[in-house]
């Protein structure tokens, strides 16, 4: 028996690569994300932020190894045109971040809430049946500040969150207006079931950054150049997009003077059903392991 979810939707995601589902946060709740938010963005001190201390002096890594430990922290990652070419900031501290994260959903209380602790979600992952027993990972607030937020080009989420077989499904729940100039997502309907991954996101050899690297085709998977035109989609505050971890998507600077606040996590199944590995940028601590979404009972 579904439980928030109807037929139709499910039918839909899987026919897209995504599924908007209007107002899943009430407005309290997507209030209550927005100024914790904004919060955050106060509290920041870019005294201690490695790129606001970056010369051309300085190892080439630093901001490397601030993301790459990033996955079990609150941290704070600046928009390019936000600084200059000494690391100084071009505007004030709260218009310069381009996203926090990106463990907010476990050390944050507001956004624990409605990630781990929400009967809501626990529902819609049931009747989605996308996975059989999901953990929780890379969680975000992305700014996308007036102006000079930047183009996310096209992309798919399993990239950079890879499991063998590829399991990533993103939760990008809107805190403001989406629109067409202030960098509302775009996708390619369908793109899922027709490009299979074809690379990865990794570390690079002794945590030396970041890098990409090339997963062989199965003989019998070949690729296929993605077909059709992609869809703009706006929301309104509260309404939450599915995006299957295959499909393509990517959204435009933002041109217009308002920001366009959103709130992402993603979810990945979990051995033995998938493998995640050490490649993988983003690592579980032995003190923060990824959290499961689904109480024992629950899993199928």
């Amino acid at each position: 028996m579904l439980r928030y979810l109807t037929e139709a939707q499910i039918e839909k995601f899987h026919q897209d690569g995504y599924l908007i589902i209007p107002g899943f946060l009430s407005p309290e709740e997507t209030d209550s994300l927005l100024t914790r938010s904004k919060q955050l963005l106060d509290d920041f001190n870019v005294d201690d932020h490695p790129r606001t201390k970056f010369t051309t002096g300085d190892d080439n890594h630093v901001g490397d190894d601030y993301f790459l430990s990033s996955g079990d922290k609150i941290r704070y990652f600046l928009e390019e045109d936000a600084i200059d070419a000494h690391g100084k900031l071009l505007r004030e501290k709260q218009k310069s971040v381009n996203k926090i994260g990106h463990a907010l959903h476990e050390l944050d209380p507001s956004f624990r809430k409605v990630t781990l602790q929400n009967d809501r979600l626990r529902d819609l992952v049931r009747d989605l049946r996308f996975h059989k027993d999901p953990v929780a990972l890379q969680s975000m607030v992305i700014t996308k500040q007036t102006h000079i937020g930047g183009e996310v080009p096209e992309h798919n989420d399993s990239t950079f969150l890879y499991t063998n077989p590829p399991s990533a499904l993103g939760f990008w729940i809107a805190l403001e207006r989406c629109t067409a100039t202030n960098g509302a997502l775009s996708f390619l309907p369908g793109s899922h079931l027709a490009s299979p991954i074809t690379k990865r996101f990794v570390r690079l050899a002794d945590n030396k950054g970041t890098g990409f690297e090339m997963l062989p085709l199965a003989e019998n998977q070949p690729f296929e150049a993605p077909q059709g035109e992609y869809i703009l989609e706006t929301c309104n505050p509260g309404d939450l997009v599915l995006i299957h971890g295959s499909v393509l998507h990517k959204s435009e600077r933002n041109t217009s003077p308002h920001t366009r606040f959103a709130y992402t996590f993603h979810m990945i199944e979990s051995p033995p059903y998938a493998q995640y590995d050490e490649k993988n940028w983003l690592q579980p601590t032995k003190d923060m392991p990824f959290s499961r979404i689904l109480l024992p009972g629950e899993l199928k």
